[in-house]
């Protein structure tokens, strides 16, 4: 076999091999995957300030119900570096995502500010994990208040917050709709679930 042949075919092997790469989540850090206690708790990211911003709200409900009473809150959302990634490529979340979306109160009255609001005073943390090994639904919901290191899972399995978005969430058990930039991978990769209301 000539040096041409065989330098074609390791070049067609180590393009192979980066395809294959592109479609797997890379690995994260120390502390971007879930991580439980020994009784079955989530442990509170600690860095989620360092992944990738995917959106935010601002008094948001989903309730038509919903009082107006008192500001308007706000939410951030974040998820891991290696998990984003992996959804740019395959419009879908890898096994052990996670979501944080941290909660703000918001003001209006503060330094120069004359119009609008701004976030304010820390309200909570809430988490959605994916654990297809750990949770029989894949998907689970946790809250931390203030300054809690651990949080059980919302019980039952099949709560409030997983029949939510079970129903609604564009994407798995994500609100892709609410998410811009998100949103188009998942038009362009045909992720989208059946009948959900985008618009």
């Amino acid at each position: 076999m000539s040096s041409r042949v065989i330098s074609s075919v390791i070049a067609l092997v180590l393009l192979l091999a980066a395809l294959v790469a592109a479609g797997q989540p890379k690995k994260d850090p120390a502390g971007t995957s879930p991580e439980f206690t020994s009784d079955g708790k989530l442990t509170r990211p600690v860095d989620y300030r360092h992944w990738v911003f995917v959106s935010s709200g601002f008094g948001m409900s989903y309730n038509p119900n919903a009082g107006g009473n008192g500001a308007p809150e706000f939410t951030n959302v974040f998820v891991a570096p290696a998990s984003y990634q992996y959804f740019q490529a395959n419009g879908k979340w890898p096994d052990k995502t996670m979501f944080v979306l941290e909660v703000y109160s918001s003001t209006s009255n503060g330094s120069i500010n004359k119009h609008g609001s701004f976030q304010s005073t820390f309200q909570g943390l809430d988490v959605e994990v994916k654990d297809e090994s750990r949770f029989a639904d894949k998907w689970a919901y946790f809250g931390f208040e203030g300054d809690e290191k651990t949080a059980s899972a919302a019980a039952p399995g099949k709560n409030a917050c997983w029949k939510c978005h079970e129903q609604n969430a564009a994407v798995e058990h994500s609100f892709v709709q609410f998410y811009p930039e998100l949103l188009k991978i998942a038009r362009a990769k045909g992720t989208i679930k059946p009948g959900i209301k985008l618009d």
